[in-house]
Parts: C-alpha cells; sequence; structure tokens
C-alpha cells in the first residue's frame, strides 16, 4: 500500500511539472502565484473537480482553502470524511486575474492533466464542484438540473489517461452556498448522498 502510495504521488508529481515545462496557459501563469495543481489522498476513492484557484488558493498553492474550502471541510465532516480522506483539483490550475471565470480555452488547455490525475488516482467517484467543472464532463447539462445525480460516463482510453467508464456527481460549487441559504441546504441534502454511492459503486 505504502509503496503505491509513493508511485501515485511521484506520478501526480510529474504531471505537475509537466504543466509548467509544457507552459500551459503562459498569460494565465503570468499573473499567478504559482501553479495550484492538488490536494489530498492519492488513493483516495472520492475526487473533488473545482473550477479555479482563488486568492487564497494562489497564495498557499492549494486548493480550496479559503471561504469555500471551509464549507467543503464542513461537508465532508457532515459524511464522516476530511480532507485525508479525499483528493481535491481543480479543471484550472492558475488563479485567472480578479478571479474571474476559466475561459474554455483555458479548461480545454488544462483538461488533459486533469484526465491523467484521473488515471493516476482512479477514483470510484468524480464530483465536480460548479458548473464550469461539470460542462467540461457533460456538455451543454445545466446545474440547476443534474445536481445531486449521478451519471456514468466515459473517460478516454489513451496512452496518458487509461480511465474507462466512471460514475460522475455534480454539485453545486461552495462558493455560491456561501450567500444563499437555499443552496447551502442543497449541498448539505446532496452531499448525504455520497457514502451511499460510494457503497454501490465498491459492490
Amino acid at each position: 500500500m505504502a509503496s503505491t502510495l509513493k508511485n501515485k504521488s511521484a506520478a501526480l508529481a510529474g504531471i505537475a511539472a509537466d504543466i509548467v515545462d509544457s507552459g500551459t496557459c503562459p498569460e494565465l501563469a503570468a499573473t499567478a502565484t504559482q501553479l495550484v495543481f492538488g490536494d489530498g489522498n492519492s488513493n483516495a476513492e472520492l475526487l473533488f473537480i473545482g473550477e479555479a484557484p482563488g486568492k487564497q488558493e494562489d497564495k498557499q498553492g492549494l486548493p480550496f482553502v479559503g471561504a469555500a474550502g471551509k464549507l467543503l471541510n464542513q461537508l465532508l465532516d457532515s459524511i464522516g470524511l476530511s480532507r485525508d480522506d479525499v483528493y481535491i483539483t481543480n479543471i484550472v490550475k492558475y488563479r485567472p486575474p480578479n478571479n474571474r471565470d476559466p475561459l474554455l480555452e483555458e479548461k480545454k488547455a488544462f483538461l488533459p492533466y486533469l484526465w491523467q490525475q484521473i488515471s493516476v488516482i482512479q477514483p470510484k467517484l468524480l464530483i465536480t464542484l460548479g458548473r464550469h467543472s461539470m460542462e467540461c464532463f457533460l456538455p451543454g447539462a445545466l446545474i440547476s438540473q443534474l445536481h445531486g445525480q449521478p451519471k456514468q460516463i466515459e473517460g478516454p482510453d489513451s496512452q496518458e489517461a487509461i480511465i474507462g467508464s466512471l460514475v460522475l456527481l455534480p454539485l453545486y460549487h461552495p462558493a455560491a452556498a456561501l450567500y444563499n441559504g437555499g443552496l447551502r441546504k442543497t449541498l448539505f441534502e446532496d452531499f448525504s448522498a455520497i457514502p451511499e454511492l460510494l457503497t454501490a459503486n465498491n459492490t
């Protein structure tokens, strides 16, 4: 088990280095403090995918460490998990200027690296947080209609990322729920289904 984790951690570090070495999204890199690649258990059954780093994430080099991250920690706690149990990343790995939404071309540029992360971690469940990350897997879908509903998706089968079928659970972004009590309640309700989905996926 320890050697598997070590190998996965090394593989993830290699992907992060590739992003920097290949000069992915140089305009974003130029305005960001650092790459925010991902954080957590490289052998996790749950992989959370947000949109892009914000100010605190850019400063600390870790995803979801600001106010939205605190809510994510509470959500994890509500189902008996912590950040050490899961892996957390974003579609876009550099902070967009002034926290603007990530652009389509930026998401496209980073998507192959995300698939490589997924291929290394081999999670049982992918959980997208917010519409930007959901749309990378379910183009044209509306989060207001699909949140909390698991979907079967097919990953790429290439030399870099051999994945196959995956279960995807689209959820609202915690940032959207910070100032909207109704969305907050919905997010906690949607989160409560995760343990059962994991159990079903492990049988």
